[in-house]
């Protein structure tokens, strides 16, 4: 079942954030992940959230989304983007269904 890693960004450092998209990008694809939404206008249709910047990021299962999130691939940009903004990331098991 395929699994899908939410993030919500608040960008302290748009250079460095720049840095880590770069680096990010090939670690997510190693780990067979991919972007789904990486982002992009925002409307706000009800309730009071309102992210700067939303990601939505697809892997194959959680377990492959958990593998990425700690991999030796990942330290470094997570580094970054630890340094250069400031995030909330959830990790949601579901169906991607298309119609």
């Amino acid at each position: 079942m395929p699994a899908f890693v939410i993030v919500q960004i608040t960008i302290e450092d748009p250079v460095a954030y720049e840095g880590y998209k770069a680096l990010a990008s090939a670690s997510i694809a190693q780990y067979g992940g991919g972007y789904l939404i990486r982002g992009g206008q925002s409307e706000l249709l009800e309730g009071g959230w309102q992210p700067a910047r939303l990601v939505v990021m697809e892997f194959t299962t959680v377990e492959r989304a958990r593998e990425w999130l700690t991999s030796p691939e990942y330290s470094a940009p997570k580094s970054i983007r630890h340094a250069s903004a400031r995030t909330e990331m959830l990790l949601v098991e579901g169906v991607l269904q298309l119609t």
